[in-house]
């Protein structure tokens, strides 16, 4: 009861304070103070007090709305990556990789994707291996972030799976539109399902993995590899994956002004990416409407604080539809980009230990 009469002074004061500034001069690129004030008390009664350290941290560097810009302009904001490298600054942590997590090592390559040779990163436990596989895949809507953005999920599962991770750089829109993204993603896939061994790899066990676009280039990805009949992996992680384009979903409306990611940045990702309507009904970003038969084990990883929490449930849906094995889970109290905060946030932790375990189950096989 305290806790949350403390929260309601602190809303009190952030919305007085909003008032107060409304006023004032500001950047028309960002968002304004009122929708700033509004967003962050919703946020102070929803989220654990972690997640919430972090969101105060992304908040604090004022970036341009994403959606108010071009795609240039968002590629320099700051992350929540940024945002996790500050909490721990002020907590005098030590933020390198290696001391986050320790026993993986990094090393940087290129693996060929579709439209030419893409920048990767491969994450290698400790031991003597021949170890499992997980191609990655990061997020930022097919348009920003990439591998280094996206360096604690992946080189978390390394650690969690026990398994070697790559983390490849595929083409961004709008530079390169739909399906230039699948199209190197499954060419990723292709090229290690013949050189895993050049990695410390087995062949026989491969898996893949993404978050956000990540999450649905992933799942799409496997169903490529399918109908290419190429390896199969042994088990797709799929973390707040894009399973569908309809806006007006439960969460989309619920979270529509949420931090990291809102309604109106997924509207821009999807303007950025597409050339036509009919892209955006494309079974490879239309997950839940795909032909989904035969597709290994899947795991699909929720955040409840986040638009796409009902496109994971509708994928879940679809997925048992077709017959594949799938378990999903949400975590409550956090937001988007959660996953790969495990520095600093105690359900990251449990949901990359929560995947990691679900990968070695079928990876052992």
């Amino acid at each position: 009861m305290i806790k949350n009469h403390r929260k309601w002074l602190v809303a009190m004061s952030v919305i007085g304070v909003a008032v107060a500034l409304q006023g004032c001069a500001r950047d028309p690129e960002k968002r304004s103070v009122s929708e700033l004030a509004v967003s962050g008390t919703k946020s102070l009664f929803r989220t654990d007090s972690d997640m919430q350290t972090v969101l105060n941290k992304f908040a604090s560097f004022d970036a341009k709305a994403v959606e108010k810009i071009t795609p240039a302009e968002a590629r320099l904001q700051p992350t929540m990556a940024d945002a996790v490298k500050g909490v721990l600054a002020d907590q005098k942590r030590d933020s390198t990789p290696t001391a986050l997590v320790p026993g993986v090592t990094s090393r940087e390559t290129t693996v060929p994707g579709a439209g030419g040779a893409m920048p990767a990163t491969v994450y290698t436990p400790e031991g003597s291996g021949p170890f499992p596989v997980v191609l990655y895949f990061h997020g930022g809507g097919w348009v920003f972030a990439d591998r280094k953005v996206y360096d604690g999920g992946a080189r978390g599962l390394a650690k969690q799976a026990n398994a070697v991770v790559v983390s490849v750089d595929y083409r961004r829109a709008p530079e390169n539109k739909f399906p230039a993204a699948h199209d190197d993603a499954l060419a990723a896939y292709r090229w290690l399902a013949s050189n895993a061994a050049t990695l410390n790899g087995d062949p026989k066990r491969l898996a893949l993995a993404g978050e956000s676009a990540g999450g649905n280039l992933a799942v799409a990805t496997a169903v490529a590899a399918h109908k290419a009949g190429l390896t199969a992996p042994k088990h797709v992680l799929s973390v707040y994956p894009v399973a569908q384009s309809n806006t007006d979903t439960e969460s989309y409306l619920k979270y529509a002004d949420a931090m990291p990611l809102n309604r109106p940045m997924m509207l821009w990702f999807i303007a950025q990416v597409t050339s036509s309507p009919a892209d955006a009904k494309d079974p490879r970003i239309d997950l839940v409407h795909a032909n989904l038969q035969g597709l290994p084990p899947v795991t699909v990883i929720n955040a409840e604080i986040d638009p796409l929490r009902d496109d994971g449930a509708q994928l879940e849906q679809a997925l048992r539809k077709a017959g594949v094995s799938v378990e999903r889970k949400v975590y409550p109290g956090v937001t988007h980009e959660f996953f790969g905060t495990a520095a600093v946030v105690e359900k990251a932790e449990q949901a990359q230990a929560y995947a990691g375990q679900r990968l070695k189950a079928d990876l052992a096989k």
